[in-house]
């Protein structure tokens, strides 16, 4: 069906839609689109494969033979690419719709005092975390032993746990209201999370906790590097930058960015920037005077006092 005299139809404006929202959104926008994008796929190729009169267990079983990560490290080795794969991955609507609610709630917070840059290493640092920990604990702990050839990891769980607890971490007086509960402090959530993690490490879901409790390990780390002045996202945040520019359509002009689009955390690293400028146009005047300091320095000392 047409609308309007153009021919564009319903249709092509939703994917267009689509196409723009996904091109001008911020990193979390892009990575529920990934998530909500594979699951889709999944589905109507699972939906095919029964028309065409194929056993509704062995659809999923390839996709979960090609994207889950298998617990067995020899496995894993012939599939390495399933330990970025599993974090995208899901086959439940249910799973998908948690996972991706939490990387909302907490994203948007993250978001407030990181870069997106950071969001997506954390994304992906927390998944690759969270997938190592799961195999470490297969392949070297007993409890494991039974289950470990037949035994597959998917999901963003690991990816969103390390966004929650850098959250949490960084925030950790933060309150924020849990429904029936009240307010609650975000480090109570985080302790809350991990308890129930550990303790249900002996259930079906073993792998899955496992992997939860990896994520949230690197998303502690990355604050407690953070607070040290190291980022451990660094690399990866610079690979993606470089892939932002290299598939750029038309490169956005160099500006900087205005004080009021500064998340917290970049106007404090402003404010301390500036405010060590201006201590050495100080020292700079107390040696030599006023007359020593540059045009641009003048400049900058008659802006700060205004």
């Amino acid at each position: 069906m047409n609308y309007g005299t153009n021919g564009y139809s319903f249709s092509d404006n939703l994917w267009n839609g689509i196409k723009h929202s996904f091109r001008q959104g911020s990193s979390l926008t892009k990575l529920i689109y990934i998530n909500i994008g594979l699951f889709l796929f999944i589905k109507v190729v699972h939906m095919l494969f029964i028309l065409t009169g194929g056993a509704p267990t062995l659809s999923y079983g390839i996709f979960l033979d090609n994207l889950g990560l298998p617990a067995y490290w020899n496995f894993f080795l012939h599939k390495p690419w399933t330990i970025v794969t599993y974090m995208f991955t899901h086959f439940s609507f249910l799973h998908l719709l948690f996972n991706m609610l939490w990387l909302y709630w907490f994203g948007s917070f993250f978001l407030q005092h990181f870069t997106q840059y950071e969001l997506t290493g954390m994304y992906i640092l927390g998944g690759l975390s969270g997938g190592l920990f799961y195999l470490l604990c297969y392949n070297f702990l007993p409890l494991f032993e039974a289950s470990l050839y037949n035994t597959s990891a998917i999901g963003a769980s690991a990816s969103v746990m390390a966004i929650v607890f850098a959250v949490c971490c960084y925030l950790p007086h933060r309150y924020i209201h849990v429904f029936v509960i009240g307010s609650v402090k975000l480090i109570y959530i985080a302790i809350f999370i991990a308890a129930i993690d550990i303790l249900s490490i002996p259930s079906a879901n073993a792998g899955g906790h496992i992997a939860h409790l990896g994520g949230a390990l690197f998303g502690y780390f990355f604050i407690v590097g953070i607070r040290h002045n190291i980022n451990l996202t660094r690399g990866i945040v610079f690979i993606f930058f470089q892939i932002n520019k290299l598939f750029s359509v038309s490169p956005r002009p160099h500006y900087k960015k205005h004080v009021a689009e500064m998340n917290e955390r970049e106007y404090n690293e402003y404010k301390k920037r500036k405010e060590e400028q201006i201590n050495k146009i100080l020292d700079k005047i107390s040696k030599s005077g006023y007359e020593s300091l540059t045009r641009k320095e003048k400049e900058i000392l008659f802006k700060s006092g205004k």
